[in-house]
């Protein structure tokens, strides 16, 4: 029985890609700015390699170290959650996706308005939390709904529960996805739910993503082709569109993340788990929070140690991440960034593979290890340097 384990830990770049000037990210690392804080603590990942990897000269080295370590280069045309994802899937976008920093064209706005029956408030770029303080009185008192953007190609409607049901809502985000089609293909349509919380308001753990479908055959449709299991944690499924998935484990945070994974060892299945850990990213990155960040690090690092004594001799666990969002940077903005990876299993080799091109080196590597024929985009073939026989 094979099984490999993919964690992606949203947003955790370590370091500026070569091509950061030209996404607005120059200077930017993200875990560097957590490590800054004092507050991350790291000694698993640090077994496993982790200050091995080129750039990461502030982690301890580890010249014994368990795992296979490098870092990836991005050659997409973007920064963001779904073309990240797509890449380490297999598919490399040439052109970025639509973004709105002047916010959505009238005629948008107004077919969204019309299919809906509610009025939109906002429409601009945002922060999550400050457009429910500042439009969240006024949606209270009409039931329009908020609807923003930020410097990723996104569609964000947020709504209270108690006006807008999560039900409706989420109807809300399949019109406004049926609507954003051609030039308008936006990456990903978000449900932001949010709630009365004293005098002000917060958001909720009910967020929903509507992405975009995969242009092209993605490692998750081979591996579900062959017959083999693809089970999703966390918004993989709402990344992908659903597809090639052939169960979806609904996560609301981290630490429900971790506990689906854990529980995933006593599954018996043959294929992948690919987890998302998003608080990363949306709870510290986008709100400017190093020392939050460096926490939840420390406490995923905290669970991996337990992880990996629970992993059977024939697992393999792949660690890597989709873009950064430097926490310490002056924007709350995704950024540009190598990101990391960490191949772990009684079957892998610990060699140091240095910088490596396209992250769909990890779409072959997983195809590979499962005997899926397989052919990304772009990838750099390491199966035979790290896989013992």
């Amino acid at each position: 029985m094979k099984r490999v384990f993919l964690i992606v830990l949203d947003s955790v770049g370590i370091g500026e890609a070569p091509d950061a000037e030209k996404f607005g990210g120059k200077g930017a690392n993200t875990l560097k700015s957590c490590y800054k804080t004092g507050k991350l603590s790291v000694k698993n990942l640090t077994r496993m390699g982790l200050g091995e990897i080129p750039g990461v000269d502030y982690i301890e080295k580890c010249p014994s170290h368990t795992a296979a370590v490098g870092r990836i280069t991005e050659l997409s045309a973007g920064k963001d959650t779904t073309i990240g994802h797509f890449e380490i899937s297999g598919i490399v976008s040439d052109s970025p996706l639509p973004t709105y920093p002047d916010g959505f064209p009238k005629e948008i706005i107004e077919e969204f308005e019309k299919r809906t029956g509610r009025r939109v408030l906002c429409n601009k770029p945002y922060s999550g939390t400050d457009v429910i303080r500042d439009y969240g009185e006024e949606h209270s008192s009409t039931g329009d709904l908020i609807v923003y953007t930020s410097a990723d190609s996104v569609f964000q409607i947020a709504a209270r529960e108690d006006i807008v049901d999560l039900d409706t809502l989420y109807e809300y985000c399949r019109i406004a996805r049926g609507i954003l089609t051609g030039e308008h293909s936006v990456g990903r349509v978000i449900a932001r739910p949010f709630v009365k919380d004293g005098d002000g308001f917060k958001r909720t753990a009910n967020r929903r993503d509507f992405s975009i479908e995969p242009p092209k055959e993605t490692m998750l449709d081979a591996i579900k082709a062959s017959g083999l299991d693809v089970i999703s944690v966390g918004k993989i499924r709402d990344i992908f569109a659903e597809r090639g998935i052939t169960e979806a484990k609904i996560s609301h945070g981290n630490a429900e993340g971790l506990e689906i994974t854990t529980a995933l060892l006593e599954k018996s299945f043959e294929g992948l788990a690919f987890i998302n850990l998003v608080d990363f990213d949306s709870s510290f990155g986008h709100r400017q929070d190093a020392i939050g960040y460096a926490k939840a690090i420390s406490e995923f690092d905290e669970w991996l140690g337990d992880f990996i004594t629970k992993l059977d001799k024939d697992d393999i666990l792949i660690i890597t991440a989709d873009h950064g969002c430097d926490p310490s940077d002056n924007s709350t903005d995704h950024t540009r960034e190598y990101v990391p990876l960490l191949v772990y299993g009684e079957r892998i080799k610990p060699e140091n593979l240095g910088t490596l091109r396209s992250f769909g080196t990890v779409a072959k590597l997983v195809c590979e290890i499962l005997g899926i024929d397989y052919t990304p985009d772009a990838y750099e073939k390491i199966t035979d340097k790290i896989l013992k026989v």
